[in-house]
């Protein structure tokens, strides 16, 4: 037989066989993670193309307070960007899990003093986000923003105002770099509010800078999340990276079915740090303000034979010595430029976890990639809410 026929007598690989070739577990979720300065860079062409940050600074203001609503890691994320605004541009904004605003939304907005109201879910599907929407949306004195991944959610047809990101979403369950992508765009309307063009360009390079870091510590991170088996996960920030941890300790929950918890770092020495020992890792996000006194815990900790995963932006010898995986961001310009980076590791941790424990993180088990619920008690809510609204609507007219 010769060459050429043995070509022609070969047959193609079936669907079924390419398909148990190149599928496997935590495909989708590492190729997602791993693609998040791609997405950053395609966000920021995005933005600029359409005008999306110009046309959303028109339209809301930075002199009044925001409400921020959602669940789960989009809750988080608000909660963040809350954070952010805050400190770094001096607007009023809170953030709310959307059941709040569901049972007592009156309460929720006088509370917060907002006129404008953000709901953020990736799906745009969210039970819970939908209908706060639905009880928001006969409020006329009330400017309505919607934030997801899903050009067709009903957000078009509830919110004065949406802005869609279809680009960043994900096939997997979990939220990674529709988190960072929502985070930037959110970072940037933030600065573009408050007319600071200074921070607006500081996150331009962002993608840039990041490709290498990724790239050098990727590997590092999955590696030593396979090297040693934990019985507790926790997540340490100050500040606005408290929010941080926060979601953090939610991603390595998600992908790898693990009890994880969350904690102010200096709150971790009231009570917490009971659970401290070689079978603990800790992970610190090392913020700007408390770096000398969080370095000390780090230390303190580390006494306690604890696994310290540490990222910071630059670290010095102390910080190095008691670390077991050190993260160094080494990025200039302001502190708040860094949260994306930084929100990274958790990432690339839950997913090392997850598949060292035989699990899928693309479909982490109890899990959907939307809390869609049927007829409950929040279809009566929702009535009673709407009607008392229309009837506020009245009075006030």
């Amino acid at each position: 037989m010769t060459k050429s026929s043995r070509k022609t007598k070969r047959k193609p690989a079936s669907k079924k066989s390419r398909k148990a070739v190149t599928s496997y577990p935590g495909q989708h979720t590492l190729s997602e993670i791993l693609s998040q300065p791609a997405t950053w860079a395609e966000t920021f062409a995005r933005l600029h193309k359409e005008g999306s940050v110009e046309r959303l600074a028109g339209q809301f203001t930075a002199e009044e307070p925001w409400l921020f609503v959602a669940c789960g890691s989009s809750y988080y994320l608000s909660q963040l960007v809350s954070a952010i605004w805050w400190r770094n541009f001096s607007i009023r904004s809170t953030a709310v899990p959307a059941s709040e605003l569901l049972f007592a939304p009156e309460k929720t907005l006088r509370g917060s003093g907002a006129k404008q109201v953000v709901f953020v879910s990736r799906s745009g599907e969210t039970t819970e986000a939908i209908r706060a929407a639905e009880i928001l949306q006969q409020r006329k004195d009330l400017r309505t923003l919607g934030i997801t991944c899903n050009a067709a959610s009903r957000f078009a047809q509830l919110c004065t105002h949406t802005f869609t990101l279809p680009w960043a979403d994900e096939q997997s369950t979990v939220m990674t770099r529709s988190f960072t992508a929502i985070l930037l765009s959110l970072q940037k309307l933030g600065a573009r509010l408050k007319g600071d063009q200074q921070s607006a360009l500081a996150l331009d390079t962002l993608p840039q800078t990041t490709q290498p870091w990724l790239d050098a510590n990727a590997d590092r991170i999955r590696k030593f999340a396979t090297q040693r088996e934990f019985a507790d996960f926790v997540f340490l920030g100050q500040g606005s990276h408290y929010w941080l941890a926060q979601e953090a300790a939610l991603k390595v929950t998600e992908m790898s079915a693990s009890y994880a918890q969350a904690y102010h770092t200096l709150e971790f020495r009231h009570g917490p740090r009971s659970i401290a020992g070689p079978a603990t890792l800790i992970t610190f996000f090392i913020s700007d303000a408390a770096a000398e006194e969080e370095v000390l815990l780090v230390r303190e900790l580390k006494a306690l034979r604890t696994a310290n995963l540490v990222v910071v932006n630059r670290a010095t010898p102390d910080l190095r010595a008691s670390s077991d995986l050190l993260i160094e961001m080494n990025q200039n310009g302001p502190e708040f430029v860094r949260f994306a980076i930084a929100a990274i590791p958790a990432h690339l941790l839950g997913t090392a976890v997850g598949l060292r424990k035989g699990l899928d993180p693309d479909a982490p088990k109890n899990l959907t990639r939307a809390v869609v619920l049927g007829q409950t008690i929040l279809d009566q809510t929702i009535l009673d809410q709407t009607t008392n609204t229309a009837k506020n609507e009245g009075a006030r007219s």
